[in-house]
């Protein structure tokens, strides 16, 4: 929620689970995206920003990139601004390569540092995200990377066919087929965490179709057929003590959007 003020720069609060751990300062991105929105349009950014926080904190789901995504938009429309798209997935690239996905929302393939994004067609699909028991650090997890990588030749990133396919068929299973091998920091994530392995193994043992760690973890993600099984598999999840928490969702989802 943005709240015009009377002050000279960004003011942050933030409620929820692990709000504790959200910095409120202007290292926050949300404070940040209104400083360079505001400096664009030659304006003093004299706004409250109140973050309602419900993605988990360190969790490696972007959570901070949305909440900045929704800050750029918030101040856009509080400032009656009316920044053109491109303008504003520019700024979103300044403040972090997942921040434009924030934004624009729905399913896209991302190039560069993940900022230059393509649409891509994609069904319905049931999640299930266990949230572990403490956070990750993302440049630990990209070090291990390097490190585990050290003098093999990594390839150039192409997108994968078969998974575009899946993504595009809405079929649970074909996506599933695909989905454990989809992502490259898993390795890393889990030489940090080998506990994750455990959760993992939870998640399938109790029903989901496949699992794998989301982006840099610790959080694990687990595609399941329908939304009855998504509350089965995150209740056993959580009763199986490998997590400390679970969220229940579907996708694709919308990017940031304006609420009066």
């Amino acid at each position: 929620t943005a709240t015009a003020t009377s002050g000279d720069g960004p003011t942050v609060s933030c409620e929820g689970p692990d709000s504790d751990q959200v910095p409120l300062d202007r290292t926050n991105l949300a404070a940040r995206a209104a400083e360079i929105l505001a400096a664009r349009a030659g304006l003093t950014p004299a706004v409250h920003l109140h973050i309602a926080k419900n993605i988990p904190v360190a969790g490696g789901m972007a959570g901070g990139s949305a909440d900045g995504a929704a800050a750029l938009l918030a101040c856009d429309a509080l400032w009656g601004l009316g920044t053109p798209r491109e303008e504003l997935l520019e700024i979103c690239a300044e403040l972090g390569s997942d921040v434009p996905f924030s934004l624009v929302g729905g399913a896209a393939l991302g190039t560069g540092r993940g900022e230059l994004l393509t649409p891509v067609e994609a069904g319905g699909f049931h999640w299930v995200f266990a949230v572990a028991h403490g956070g990750l650090s993302t440049p630990a997890v990209f070090r291990e990377f390097d490190r585990l990588a050290e003098g093999t030749a990594v390839p150039v990133p192409e997108a994968s066919a078969e998974l575009l396919a899946a993504l595009a068929s809405g079929d649970p299973d074909a996506l599933a087929a695909v989905l454990p091998r989809s992502n490259g920091l898993q390795p890393a994530a889990l030489s940090l965490r080998p506990e994750l392995a455990e959760t993992l193994a939870a998640g399938v043992s109790a029903g989901a179709l496949a699992g794998l760690v989301s982006g840099s973890g610790p959080t694990t993600a687990f595609l399941v057929r329908d939304a009855g099984a998504a509350v089965k598999v995150a209740a056993e999840l959580e009763a199986s003590g490998t997590c400390r928490a679970t969220r229940v969702t579907a996708s694709p989802a919308a990017g940031a959007t304006v609420l009066a």
